[in-house]
């Protein structure tokens, strides 16, 4: 939720590289890191549910910044321009982080869940990796594409997905040795290291 609010701002790194990046880059990813620990250790299933609740409480958020901006603000209250540029999204914004958030949750959990089978559970890494650089392809691309497609220059647009793109896949395999503690301190506490041989992936079935 806070990365689609922090989202509208496209900020420059390094002005010499054009490196343009969402203002939600810099929190995004730890999503992916969380889903792929959810995944790893107790399978596609709970992961599933997770996605569905995210979606829903970013549905719920859209919803009530919407309720409040279009409420009448008090006479002395001179903010409420800036108030609604921030918090105001545009139907767009709402439906490209809905839309890219369930897409490319779903994609990389799918990936990381059949990574698990065909590796044994071994290379831990390589799944992790693998799954964001699919799932945040899918993510940044619809996001970016629904909500700033004609509002931003074209150029600014194709920079951002670059970069976002980069930057975040870089974040998880920087990350690798975090995911890597935090897996095994779950699945030792936890006595839980399940894998998806019979698991329905269809992300509507909310069963586990």
């Amino acid at each position: 939720m806070l990365s689609n609010i922090v989202a509208v701002k496209p900020v420059r790194l390094f002005n010499f590289l054009h490196l343009d990046l969402d203002g939600g880059t810099l929190l995004f990813p730890i999503s992916y890191i969380f889903g792929d620990v959810l995944v790893e250790v107790y399978g596609y299933a709970r992961s599933r549910r997770v996605i569905w609740m995210g979606f829903g409480f970013n549905l719920l958020a859209a919803l009530l910044f919407w309720a409040i901006v279009m409420l009448p603000p008090s006479p002395e209250w001179q903010m409420q321009s800036a108030f609604a540029m921030i918090l105001g999204q545009t139907p767009r914004i709402v439906a490209g982080s809905l839309i890219a958030f369930w897409c490319g949750e779903f994609v990389n959990s799918y990936v990381m869940a059949k990574m698990k089978i065909f590796t044994g559970g071994q290379f831990l890494w390589t799944r992790t990796i693998s799954s964001t650089v699919v799932g945040q392809a899918v993510d940044t691309i619809l996001f970016q594409t629904i909500a700033f497609a004609g509002v931003w220059d074209t150029g600014l647009l194709l920079r951002v997905i670059l970069w976002n793109y980069t930057a975040k896949v870089l974040y998880e395999a920087l990350a690798t040795p975090i995911t890597y503690a935090v897996v095994g301190f779950l699945k030792k506490a936890e006595q839980e290291d399940y894998y998806d041989y019979d698991t329905n992936f269809n992300p509507f079935v909310l069963s586990t």
